[in-house]
């Protein structure tokens, strides 16, 4: 029976139903996510540039808001962890994953859908879009590494996996995408950038971008304890 479902394999041990809610709402995070970004996409363009993004911001939104709610009601620190050297690792990720992230909110990125995408395209790459053609869902995907590599909490492990799934998926069929919305214009983006990260090539963001995400990183992992409990990065030795 659904209600006698075990992590550990021990009919003792039921699955806690925060964890089986946060299951349900990461699957329906990523199946949402992606259903109405790719197959769903030319149905609901019907709906017009407004309409589309009214729905789709409301049902993602709504989705998140479950994530949170089911994530902050599951248990804390329920697996072995994986120690110091984890923290080390996970705190170093966060750090480029941020330098990326940061790095692809610019008009300059043709992966928006905003007008100026295939001029952007056709620019050719800079700063991040060196490092890969999605800055943004590898950032998204280094976050998630981060968390898994802890493996402090089932759901950590849990909201991590999810987030890898639609980063690494996600941009996968946004490349898809692009081919048939772009033509020659993404085909030449394509041409000069990489899908998987050039990671020699961090240096391309520029100490502007680096500064900025030391600071971000800084300030995010020291609101890390008073939102979960759980100092995060520097904070965590020096307290």
């Amino acid at each position: 029976m659904a209600g006698e479902l075990v992590l550990h394999g021990a009919a003792s041990e039921p699955l806690d139903p925060a964890l089986l809610s946060l299951i349900a709402a990461s699957l329906a995070f990523v199946g949402f996510h992606l259903v109405m970004s790719h197959p769903l996409r030319p149905w609901l363009a019907r709906l017009g540039q407004g309409g589309f993004m009214l729905v789709y911001n409301l049902v993602i939104i709504a989705a998140f808001v479950w994530m949170i709610i089911a994530f902050r009601a599951a248990p804390t620190g329920d697996l072995g962890g994986s120690g110091e050297l984890g923290w080390l690792l996970a705190s170093a990720l966060t750090l480029p994953a941020l330098v990326l992230f940061l790095g692809s909110l610019t008009p300059r990125n043709p992966s928006m859908p905003s007008p100026g995408a295939e001029a952007a395209a056709r620019a050719g790459p800079g700063g991040v879009f060196i490092v890969t053609r999605h800055p943004m869902m590898w950032g998204f995907a280094l976050w998630a590494i981060a968390h898994l590599i802890l493996w402090w909490s089932w759901r950590t492990t849990i909201l991590g996996f999810a987030i890898l799934v639609m980063a690494l998926l996600g941009s996968h069929l946004q490349d898809r995408k692009k081919r048939r919305l772009m033509g020659e214009a993404w085909l030449q983006w394509e041409a000069q950038t990489s899908y998987w990260p050039r990671w020699s090539r961090l240096g391309a963001a520029g100490w502007r971008g680096w500064l900025a995400a030391l600071l971000a990183w800084a300030v995010l992992t020291w609101v890390h304890l008073p939102l979960a409990g759980i100092p995060a990065g520097i904070w965590r030795w020096i307290g």
